[in-house]
């Protein structure tokens, strides 16, 4: 344990799939990665899987929980939905000096570093953010059943509303409509079916094939490709962004929408993980 006396900075990424953690000690990064971390719906397990790849990545950097409790950090994690959550976590983390955020700002900073700009993260759900002069802002976020507009679930939810005006004869059957009809087996009661089951990774399977079929002419997942790039330029405009600055889409479906937009973008400079240390770093040159 040689390197006690380093001031450490500490970044953790967690979801509902992985928790990721990074230690900056003496300008070197040790990470480590275990399961999930959402603490909306398992506050206690995502806290141990946080508290393990702690330590996981304390002995990697070769020193002790002690000399973490005393650095500084940020964690974007998934489930964080009001700051009497965020301070929740807090209160529970062994660490003097921690901001506990949900990953849009973790995100945000991640893609930008530290440019002026905006984001727009667009996977199985979606928002938009951004950061100007230090400070970030975001909206959407919400979730599949509330919102998550332009994302993957979205999409597809909405091709599937068609579908079904389509069925009743309301609006033009195109060639995806009959392509989701067939998944199907070209029975609407199936349709139905799966509505009222379906999760947001259900209807988001599908989203890559929409945005091909977009991409072909089909009127049908054109219009909604055009839908979803309205409300993310809403989104930009709700937030001040212009175009003198950087715009970077990010998650699954982000890029698709480049021909949308028809706004020039930019790829992302680092991760979530890379966003939390970033945030993190602030977080210490404020304290100090």
């Amino acid at each position: 344990m040689q390197q006690e006396h380093h001031p450490i900075l500490i970044g953790v990424d967690g979801g509902g799939t992985s928790c990721r953690v990074a230690l900056s000690v003496a300008g070197a990064r040790h990470e480590a990665k275990l399961g999930s971390a959402n603490v909306s719906t398992d506050f206690d397990g995502a806290l141990a899987t946080i508290g393990a790849a702690l330590a996981e990545a304390a002995a990697t950097a070769g020193v002790t929980m002690d000399a973490v409790a005393g650095g500084t950090a940020h964690l974007g994690l998934a489930g964080v939905m009001s700051p009497a959550i965020a301070g929740r976590v807090a209160a529970a983390l062994p660490i003097r000096q921690a901001a506990v955020t949900d990953d849009r700002p973790t995100t945000i900073a991640g893609a930008l570093g530290e440019a002026d700009g905006a984001v727009a993260a667009i996977g199985t759900g979606s928002f938009i953010g951004r950061q100007a002069g230090g400070e970030i802002t975001g909206l959407g976020g919400w979730g599949f059943y509330v919102g998550d507009q332009a994302s993957g679930a979205w999409l597809m939810r909405r091709s599937f509303e068609e579908l079904m005006l389509a069925v009743d004869g309301l609006v033009e059957m195109t060639g995806f409509g009959r392509m989701l009809l067939a998944e199907h087996g070209d029975d609407p009661g199936a349709v139905v079916q799966f509505s009222l089951q379906a999760r947001p990774g259900d209807y988001a399977r599908l989203a890559r094939r929409l945005v091909d079929a977009a991409e072909e002419g089909d009127p049908l997942a054109a219009a909604l490709m055009s839908e979803g790039a309205d409300y993310i330029r809403r989104g930009l405009d709700r937030l001040g962004w212009t175009a003198s600055e950087p715009l970077c889409l990010t998650g699954g479906l982000g890029p698709a929408y480049a021909r949308w937009l028809g706004i020039e973008t930019v790829p992302p400079r680092g991760t979530a993980l890379d966003g939390a240390l970033a945030l993190a770093a602030r977080l210490r040159e404020r304290g100090a």
